[in-house]
Order: structure tokens, then C-alpha cells, then sequence
């Protein structure tokens, strides 16, 4: 059972400007009063695409929980969030007018260990996305074998419209506003789409700055992804990449194909796509097709994907970028290639999209980018799929990393960081590869197994309160 509430002025505020909206389950508390007239959620349009985007998640656990045959009760567990905490909250701008924000922090499932996950800024940030962020976060951490449970949080806003110091003052409020829902040893954020180690940097320092003094050093673990002097790890910023390389190495070997050479395609050249990009480069793999927010590139004998890098840091997008003609979605994604890395948003390989693809292998950097109709196609057509918790898991076990060393007082250099997480997704794909062909079902579904199972055998062992 679920209780709404209103918080107008919860412990710690300093004031009555704060109006918090939260779906409470076990135990999350908000000192506040119940009300009956709580106002309707601003939420900020949004494509049928975004909208479906839980319904896909869960019909991925359902079709995995009917394969493994998972304890029914657990089931309804899982199938819903553990806490859903909204917040409303007012920020001055420079011009010195007021702007309300909405803000969402998201907790699927902690049986394995403290809430983690990303907090993304955009303008189609809502409750049904970020649920669907969370869980996907559950999921991961338990395929790859870290002590992580799963959450996911983010703003509605374009941070293009404001400037950095109203961007400041938006994330210190915004962690403000969330006070004790996030904590080191509770729920950890990190970055995601459009938020950077510098957001990071200033969560950490609102939310120590809320903490007694003699508390704030034993906390800085209260989000990764920081800047390296403010704690971070270093190969933090390239992980997710890395991890997408690790994995596209480990296919590649196993289907005896040569990466030097071999062609491949990036949708979203964010940290994401970019760094993948890159380090698929350093192994002689071709870019020949690049499609962002801003438009679509192409070149058939090579983009220089550090050239495009510091293009899009100077332009915002890779839109008119000089080493490449320009083209249109469709076109992009009947660009024949060997690899195909979705690592923009949600929902990009569809029924009819899936249709289009010319690649051998789609290894999906972003989070939930093949809906299940585009999942049912791509096996029809015999094209592999790496599938999102585990090829994009580099983040959250590099983020395992940094939090681990900000606990224990330690300092790893980038070549320890980078073995640890090749050992970490390389198990993990193994153990993806072999679940696949033992139950003979697709990789997505293989994942999903395993990850459940690991939940579900915590939960039996742990039993369930009271």
C-alpha cells in the first residue's frame, strides 16, 4: 500500500519553498502531513515512443520470469518500484525571476545493496521513463555481480537554456530538494544524459554541506562519476564506452572477426558514443556514420572520431561537420556497417527500424534502445545483440569502483581500473554467452534470467518482512 504525501516543509529545509510530492514504500519517510488536494505533476510532452518505455520493461520481465520460472510472489516484487519521490522546487534565475523545476528520484530494488543509478537532464523526463531507468539499474548490477540495487532519477529541463552558474544553482537545489532520499550508503547518483562530473561535483558538495562537519569525509561516496580532485576514479568518464569496447572485443573473438578494419555506426556521440567511437578506432575498426539531435554525418572511407569530438565540444552536434555529407535518419539506418551502437535514448529500434538495420551485431551503449517488436525482428534476421545491461554496465561497475575507494581511503591507477572492469564484463558476457545457448533463447532474455535469479535467491534466503 501506497501513501501520497506532501512535505511543505520537511526537516532541514529552512523554510516552506519546498513542495515534495513522493509515493512512499518501506520505510522511506517524509515528515509531512497528508493531503488530499496534492496538484497534478507538470510533465513536459513527450512521444508515444518515451511514453511506452515501462511497458517494455516489464514486458522483458515477464517474458524472462515465465522462462526461468520465477517464485510468483517475488514476481510482484520486482514488477514495481520500491519508492517513487518527486520534487517540486523554485530557482532564481540571473534575471532574477523565479522558475519552478520537477524533479524525480526513482528506487526500484535494494535486496542486493544500496539504490544506484543516474540522474539525467531533459526536457521528456518523466515518472514512467525514469521507472523504467531504475529498473533496467536493478537488473545490471545484479548481472554483472556488484552490491548495487537499482534507481534512477532526473530533472525536466533543456540545459542548453540556462547558463552554467543558473545550472549551479539549479543542481544545489535540486539536491537540496531531494535531502536524505540519496545518501552514501543509501542511494548513490551518477551521471547520465546531459549531467557531467561537474553536476556531480556539486551534488556532493550541497549534500555534505547539509551533514555534521565531523561526517562530511566518510560521505564523499554519495555520487560517483565526480571530477578526479573531488574523489572521482579515474577511467570513470570513458567506462560505459569501455565497457561497450570490452564487450564488442569479446563477440568479435567469438565469431572470429577482425576489428581492424571492420566498419561501425554510432547513434549519439555524447560521452557515451563518443569514447566507444574512439577506442573502436585505437583497435582499426571505420565510423562511417554518425547520427545526434543536431543531424546526420557520413563518410564511407572514415570519420575521425577525435576531429568530430572537438567539432561537437565547439558546435553543439555533429550537424554540418565538414569531414562528413550530410543525411537523414532513414538513411542512417540503412547505412550497411558491421556494428551498429545505439547509445542516444530509448526506444530508436522498432518493428519497423529493426527492418531497416544492414549490421551483424547491435551493441546497444544507451539504455532500452530496441523496443520488443524490434527485439523479435533483429533475431528473425539473424543480427546479435549485446544486450543493454550488459554492454552499457561499464558505468555502474566503474562506479562500484570509485565508491570503493572513496570507502576505503584508496587511490587505483587507470590501468588497475581498467583490468578489473574487463574481468568484471567479461565474466558477465560469458556467463550471458553460455546461459543463451543452454536455455536457447535470445541474450536479452539470458541476461534477465540471470540477473533475476540472483535477486530472487537473495530474497528466499533473507525472507520477507515481517
Amino acid at each position: 500500500m501506497s501513501t501520497k504525501l506532501v512535505a511543505d516543509d520537511a526537516p532541514g529545509t529552512g523554510g516552506n519553498d519546498r513542495s515534495r510530492e513522493a509515493v512512499v514504500r518501506d520505510g522511506l519517510s517524509v515528515a509531512s502531513s497528508v493531503a488530499e488536494t496534492t496538484p497534478p505533476l507538470v510533465q513536459a510532452p513527450e512521444s508515444k515512443m518515451r511514453k511506452r518505455v515501462y511497458a517494455n520493461v516489464i514486458a522483458q520481465f515477464d517474458k524472462a520470469a515465465e522462462r526461468m520460472r520465477l517464485d510468483p510472489d517475488i514476481a510482484k516484487i520486482l514488477r514495481t518500484t520500491q519508492n517513487d519521490v518527486v520534487v517540486h522546487f523554485p530557482v532564481k534565475m540571473a534575471d532574477g525571476h523565479i522558475e519552478m523545476f520537477t524533479g524525480y528520484r526513482i528506487q526500484h530494488n535494494n535486496a542486493l545493496g544500496p539504490f544506484k543509478g543516474g540522474l539525467r537532464y531533459h526536457p521528456q523526463v518523466n515518472r514512467d521513463e525514469v521507472r523504467a531507468l531504475a529498473a533496467w539499474m536493478t537488473w545490471k548490477s545484479a548481472l554483472v555481480g556488484i552490491p548495487f540495487g537499482g534507481a534512477k532519477g532526473g530533472l525536466q529541463l533543456d540545459p542548453s537554456k540556462y547558463s552554467p552558474t543558473e545550472l549551479e544553482h539549479i543542481t544545489r537545489r535540486f539536491a537540496f530538494a531531494l535531502g536524505d532520499t540519496i545518501g552514501a550508503e543509501f542511494d548513490i547518483p551518477a551521471p547520465d544524459v546531459n549531467t557531467s562530473a561537474q553536476i556531480m561535483a556539486w551534488i556532493l558538495d550541497t549534500h555534505l554541506s547539509t551533514l555534521p562537519p565531523h561526517e562530511r569525509q566518510r560521505n564523499i561516496h554519495v555520487v560517483t562519476g565526480k571530477p578526479v580532485a573531488a574523489g572521482g576514479s579515474l577511467g570513470r568518464d570513458k567506462a560505459t564506452g569501455q565497457g561497450v569496447v570490452f564487450t564488442i572485443q569479446k563477440w568479435a573473438e567469438d565469431h572470429g572477426v577482425s576489428l581492424d578494419g571492420a566498419t561501425f555506426i554510432v547513434q549519439g556521440f555524447g560521452n557515451v558514443g563518443s569514447w566507444a567511437s574512439r577506442l573502436l578506432a585505437d583497435l582499426g575498426a571505420k565510423l562511417i556514420a554518425v547520427e545526434d539531435v543536431t543531424g546526420v554525418i557520413h563518410n564511407e572511407h572514415g570519420l575521425d572520431p577525435n576531429d568530430l569530438l572537438e567539432y561537437v565540444e565547439i558546435h553543439g552536434g555533429v550537424f554540418e561537420y565538414p569531414g562528413g555529407r550530410p543525411g537523414d535518419h532513414t538513411e542512417f539506418l540503412r547505412t550497411k556497417a558491421d556494428i551498429f551502437i545505439p547509445a542516444a535514448l530509448e526506444n530508436q529500434i522498432t518493428a519497423e527500424t529493426a527492418q531497416w538495420l544492414k549490421v551483424k551485431l547491435v551493441a546497444e551503449g544507451a539504455n532500452g534502445p530496441t523496443d520488443p517488436d524490434g527485439d523479435a525482428i533483429l533475431q528473425e534476421r539473424g543480427i546479435d545483440v549485446i544486450p543493454d545491461i550488459l554492454c552499457n554496465s561499464g558505468g555502474v561497475i566503474v562506479s562500484y569502483f570509485e565508491w570503493l575507494q572513496n570507502k576505503r581511503s584508496e587511490f587505483w591507477d587507470l590501468e588497475e581500473v581498467d583490468c578489473k572492469l574487463r574481468k568484471t564484463i567479461t565474466h558477465a558476457y560469458e556467463r550471458v554467452r553460455d546461459e543463451a545457448k543452454e536455455l536457447d533463447v535470445d541474450w536479452r532474455t539470458a541476461a534477465y534470467v540471470i540477473a533475476l535469479a540472483r535477486i530472487e535467491k537473495a530474497y528466499k534466503e533473507r525472507g520477507i518482512f515481517p
